[in-house]
Protein backbone atom coordinates (compact mmCIF):
# COMPACT_ATOMS: atom_id res chain seq x y z
CA UNK A 1 0.00 0.00 0.00
CA UNK A 2 1.21 3.91 -0.87
CA UNK A 3 1.98 6.31 1.77
CA UNK A 4 -0.99 7.91 1.01
CA UNK A 5 -0.76 10.45 4.51
CA UNK A 6 3.06 10.58 4.85
CA UNK A 7 4.92 11.76 8.31
CA UNK A 8 5.00 15.19 8.50
CA UNK A 9 8.64 16.86 8.65
CA UNK A 10 8.03 16.43 12.44
CA UNK A 11 7.14 13.00 12.76
CA UNK A 12 3.57 13.42 12.80
CA UNK A 13 0.48 11.76 11.38
CA UNK A 14 -1.53 14.43 9.47
CA UNK A 15 -4.90 13.56 7.74
CA UNK A 16 -4.61 15.13 4.31
CA UNK A 17 -6.53 12.63 1.84
CA UNK A 18 -8.91 10.81 4.14
CA UNK A 19 -11.89 12.89 4.14
CA UNK A 20 -13.69 10.31 2.95
CA UNK A 21 -12.59 7.56 5.39
CA UNK A 22 -13.10 10.32 8.80
CA UNK A 23 -16.70 10.99 7.30
CA UNK A 24 -17.88 7.45 6.99
CA UNK A 25 -16.23 4.76 8.12
CA UNK A 26 -15.42 7.13 11.27
CA UNK A 27 -18.09 9.75 11.99
CA UNK A 28 -20.38 8.15 9.91
CA UNK A 29 -20.53 4.33 12.01
CA UNK A 30 -21.45 3.66 15.52
CA UNK A 31 -18.33 4.45 16.70
CA UNK A 32 -18.13 8.34 15.86
CA UNK A 33 -22.12 8.20 16.45
CA UNK A 34 -21.35 6.96 20.57
CA UNK A 35 -18.30 8.96 20.78
CA UNK A 36 -20.15 12.29 19.42
CA UNK A 37 -22.92 11.34 21.79
CA UNK A 38 -21.15 10.29 24.90
CA UNK A 39 -19.34 14.25 24.63
CA UNK A 40 -22.80 15.95 24.12
CA UNK A 41 -23.35 14.66 27.60
CA UNK A 42 -19.95 15.01 29.09
CA UNK A 43 -18.94 18.21 28.03
CA UNK A 44 -21.55 20.47 29.66
CA UNK A 45 -20.87 18.72 33.37
CA UNK A 46 -17.03 18.47 32.68
CA UNK A 47 -16.47 22.03 31.67
CA UNK A 48 -17.55 25.44 32.86
CA UNK A 49 -18.85 27.28 30.08
CA UNK A 50 -19.88 30.45 29.14
CA UNK A 51 -19.88 31.25 25.68
CA UNK A 52 -15.99 32.23 25.76
CA UNK A 53 -13.75 31.67 22.94
CA UNK A 54 -12.55 28.52 22.11
CA UNK A 55 -9.16 27.45 20.02
CA UNK A 56 -10.42 23.79 18.45
CA UNK A 57 -6.87 22.04 17.78
CA UNK A 58 -6.68 20.00 14.92
CA UNK A 59 -10.19 20.00 14.62
CA UNK A 60 -10.72 18.10 11.83
CA UNK A 61 -13.95 18.03 9.92
CA UNK A 62 -15.43 20.46 12.49
CA UNK A 63 -18.17 18.32 14.52
CA UNK A 64 -16.36 19.82 17.78
CA UNK A 65 -16.15 23.32 16.63
CA UNK A 66 -19.57 22.92 15.63
CA UNK A 67 -20.92 21.83 18.78
CA UNK A 68 -19.58 24.80 20.57
CA UNK A 69 -20.33 27.25 17.88
CA UNK A 70 -24.31 26.40 18.19
CA UNK A 71 -23.72 27.43 21.95
CA UNK A 72 -22.31 30.23 21.47
CA UNK A 73 -18.54 30.50 21.62
CA UNK A 74 -16.90 32.03 19.39
CA UNK A 75 -14.44 29.45 17.88
CA UNK A 76 -10.88 28.93 16.31
CA UNK A 77 -10.44 25.67 14.52
CA UNK A 78 -6.78 24.95 13.72
CA UNK A 79 -5.92 21.73 11.06
CA UNK A 80 -3.15 21.28 9.35
CA UNK A 81 -4.74 18.58 6.94
CA UNK A 82 -5.89 21.12 4.11
CA UNK A 83 -9.00 18.84 2.29
CA UNK A 84 -9.89 18.45 6.21
CA UNK A 85 -10.09 22.22 6.53
CA UNK A 86 -11.82 22.82 3.70
CA UNK A 87 -14.32 20.25 4.55
CA UNK A 88 -15.14 21.91 7.90
CA UNK A 89 -15.20 25.07 6.28
CA UNK A 90 -18.03 24.16 4.34
CA UNK A 91 -19.89 22.22 7.16
CA UNK A 92 -19.74 25.15 9.43
CA UNK A 93 -20.83 27.85 7.37
CA UNK A 94 -22.82 30.23 8.89
CA UNK A 95 -21.66 29.51 12.48
CA UNK A 96 -19.21 31.78 14.47
CA UNK A 97 -16.08 29.51 13.33
CA UNK A 98 -12.93 31.29 11.95
CA UNK A 99 -10.16 28.64 9.72
CA UNK A 100 -6.61 27.87 10.10
CA UNK A 101 -4.30 25.77 8.72
CA UNK A 102 -1.76 25.16 10.54
CA UNK A 103 -0.36 22.09 13.00
CA UNK A 104 -0.38 22.28 16.75
CA UNK A 105 3.48 23.38 17.29
CA UNK A 106 2.68 26.27 15.00
CA UNK A 107 0.43 27.58 18.40
CA UNK A 108 2.38 29.76 19.40
CA UNK A 109 3.00 31.86 16.48
CA UNK A 110 -0.47 31.56 15.14
CA UNK A 111 -2.83 32.19 17.64
CA UNK A 112 -0.77 32.25 20.98
CA UNK A 113 -4.03 33.34 23.22
CA UNK A 114 -3.84 33.07 26.22
CA UNK A 115 -7.33 31.10 25.65
CA UNK A 116 -9.63 30.52 28.72
CA UNK A 117 -10.99 27.68 26.77
CA UNK A 118 -8.91 25.40 24.18
CA UNK A 119 -9.76 21.61 23.59
CA UNK A 120 -7.61 19.09 21.53
CA UNK A 121 -9.37 16.19 21.26
CA UNK A 122 -7.75 12.79 19.25
CA UNK A 123 -4.38 14.67 18.82
CA UNK A 124 -1.75 14.20 20.59
CA UNK A 125 -1.48 10.31 20.17
CA UNK A 126 -0.67 11.38 16.13
CA UNK A 127 1.95 13.03 17.21
CA UNK A 128 5.98 11.85 17.64
CA UNK A 129 6.10 14.03 20.86
CA UNK A 130 3.28 14.05 22.50
CA UNK A 131 4.69 15.48 25.97
CA UNK A 132 5.92 18.75 24.34
CA UNK A 133 2.77 18.77 22.83
CA UNK A 134 0.76 19.41 25.87
CA UNK A 135 2.79 21.49 27.05
CA UNK A 136 2.36 23.88 24.44
CA UNK A 137 -1.02 23.44 25.09
CA UNK A 138 -1.00 24.44 28.37
CA UNK A 139 0.93 27.93 27.57
CA UNK A 140 -1.19 29.08 25.58
CA UNK A 141 -3.83 28.60 28.19
CA UNK A 142 -4.93 31.98 30.57
CA UNK A 143 -4.80 31.21 34.27
CA UNK A 144 -7.71 29.21 35.03
CA UNK A 145 -8.57 28.71 31.96
CA UNK A 146 -9.24 25.15 31.01
CA UNK A 147 -8.17 22.29 28.40
CA UNK A 148 -10.60 19.62 26.93
CA UNK A 149 -7.91 16.73 26.05
CA UNK A 150 -8.95 13.48 24.97
CA UNK A 151 -6.59 11.02 24.13
CA UNK A 152 -6.22 7.23 22.63
CA UNK A 153 -6.00 5.21 25.75
CA UNK A 154 -2.67 2.89 25.30
CA UNK A 155 -4.27 0.69 27.99
CA UNK A 156 -7.70 -0.06 26.42
CA UNK A 157 -5.78 -0.86 22.71
CA UNK A 158 -3.46 -3.50 24.62
CA UNK A 159 -6.86 -5.01 26.43
CA UNK A 160 -8.54 -4.74 22.59
CA UNK A 161 -5.59 -6.55 20.86
CA UNK A 162 -6.15 -9.44 23.77
CA UNK A 163 -9.67 -9.82 23.15
CA UNK A 164 -8.75 -9.66 19.03
CA UNK A 165 -6.32 -12.71 19.44
CA UNK A 166 -3.16 -10.57 18.99
CA UNK A 167 -1.44 -12.39 21.91
CA UNK A 168 2.27 -11.57 21.35
CA UNK A 169 2.10 -8.18 20.03
CA UNK A 170 0.25 -7.46 23.26
CA UNK A 171 2.88 -9.26 25.64
CA UNK A 172 5.97 -7.74 23.00
CA UNK A 173 4.07 -4.28 24.28
CA UNK A 174 4.30 -3.45 20.40
CA UNK A 175 0.91 -1.39 19.93
CA UNK A 176 2.24 1.82 18.05
CA UNK A 177 1.09 2.15 14.57
CA UNK A 178 3.71 3.43 12.16
CA UNK A 179 1.14 6.37 10.88
CA UNK A 180 2.38 5.47 7.20
CA UNK A 181 -0.35 3.65 5.99
CA UNK A 182 -4.43 4.01 5.84
CA UNK A 183 -4.77 2.19 9.07
CA UNK A 184 -5.84 4.14 11.89
CA UNK A 185 -3.54 2.99 14.80
CA UNK A 186 -2.06 5.74 16.71
CA UNK A 187 1.83 5.83 16.84
CA UNK A 188 1.89 7.26 20.50
CA UNK A 189 -0.84 5.90 21.98
CA UNK A 190 -1.47 7.46 25.83
CA UNK A 191 -1.79 5.91 29.00
CA UNK A 192 -3.45 7.23 32.06
CA UNK A 193 -0.25 7.47 34.23
CA UNK A 194 1.32 9.33 31.63
CA UNK A 195 -1.41 12.27 31.38
CA UNK A 196 -1.02 12.60 34.85
CA UNK A 197 2.83 12.63 35.19
CA UNK A 198 2.61 15.47 32.30
CA UNK A 199 -0.15 17.27 33.96
CA UNK A 200 1.54 18.20 37.09
CA UNK A 201 5.05 19.02 34.90
CA UNK A 202 3.03 21.46 32.82
CA UNK A 203 1.58 22.99 35.60
CA UNK A 204 -2.37 21.81 35.08
CA UNK A 205 -4.35 20.07 37.18
CA UNK A 206 -6.95 17.21 36.31
CA UNK A 207 -10.56 18.33 37.59
CA UNK A 208 -12.27 15.28 35.72
CA UNK A 209 -11.90 12.43 33.97
CA UNK A 210 -13.89 10.10 31.78
CA UNK A 211 -13.25 7.02 29.86
CA UNK A 212 -15.41 7.14 26.12
CA UNK A 213 -16.34 3.72 24.49
CA UNK A 214 -15.54 1.41 27.69
CA UNK A 215 -18.03 -1.32 26.33
CA UNK A 216 -18.40 -0.98 22.46
CA UNK A 217 -15.27 -1.95 21.35
CA UNK A 218 -14.77 -4.83 23.37
CA UNK A 219 -18.82 -6.34 21.76
CA UNK A 220 -18.41 -9.56 20.13
CA UNK A 221 -21.50 -8.27 17.97
CA UNK A 222 -22.79 -5.26 17.38
CA UNK A 223 -26.45 -4.29 18.86
CA UNK A 224 -28.64 -5.65 16.77
CA UNK A 225 -31.70 -3.24 17.13
CA UNK A 226 -32.35 0.41 18.35
CA UNK A 227 -33.26 -0.56 22.07
CA UNK A 228 -30.08 -2.21 21.94
CA UNK A 229 -28.19 -0.25 20.79
CA UNK A 230 -30.03 2.45 23.35
CA UNK A 231 -29.01 0.00 26.29
CA UNK A 232 -25.27 0.30 25.64
CA UNK A 233 -25.31 4.35 25.73
CA UNK A 234 -27.10 3.74 28.98
CA UNK A 235 -24.65 1.45 29.95
CA UNK A 236 -22.16 3.90 28.57
CA UNK A 237 -23.10 6.68 29.92
CA UNK A 238 -23.86 4.89 33.72
CA UNK A 239 -20.06 3.46 34.06
CA UNK A 240 -17.79 6.29 32.10
CA UNK A 241 -16.56 8.13 35.50
CA UNK A 242 -16.99 4.79 36.92
CA UNK A 243 -14.00 2.70 38.51
CA UNK A 244 -12.69 0.72 36.97
CA UNK A 245 -14.64 0.99 33.85
CA UNK A 246 -13.42 4.49 32.88
CA UNK A 247 -9.81 3.10 32.70
CA UNK A 248 -10.87 0.92 29.47
CA UNK A 249 -12.50 3.72 27.33
CA UNK A 250 -11.18 3.57 23.92
CA UNK A 251 -10.33 7.48 24.95
CA UNK A 252 -10.10 8.99 27.82
CA UNK A 253 -11.51 12.36 27.95
CA UNK A 254 -9.96 15.29 30.27
CA UNK A 255 -10.59 18.42 31.78
CA UNK A 256 -7.12 20.03 33.21
CA UNK A 257 -7.29 23.72 34.44
CA UNK A 258 -4.29 25.99 34.47
CA UNK A 259 -3.20 26.92 38.15
CA UNK A 260 -0.64 29.28 39.55
CA UNK A 261 0.68 26.44 41.79
CA UNK A 262 1.60 22.82 40.51
CA UNK A 263 -1.37 20.85 41.41
CA UNK A 264 -1.42 18.34 45.34
CA UNK A 265 -2.39 14.49 44.96
CA UNK A 266 -5.38 15.35 45.92
CA UNK A 267 -6.27 17.04 42.33
CA UNK A 268 -5.78 13.51 40.22
CA UNK A 269 -7.06 9.95 39.95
Amino acid sequence: MTDSTPLSPAGDRHFDGLVEKFAGSLYGGPRGALRLAMLDALLPEMLELDGQPLLDVGGGLGQLSAWFARRGHPVTLLEPAGDMLEQARQSLEGLPVSFMRAPLQALPERTPGPWPLIACHAVLEWLSDPRAALATLADGLAPGGQLSLMVFNRDALRFSNVVKGNLQKALDDRLEGTGKRQRLTPISPLSHDRIVAWSRQCRLSIRAVAGIRVFHDYLRHPPASEDDWQRLVALERRYCQVEPHWRLGRYLLYTLVKEGDLPTEGNVR
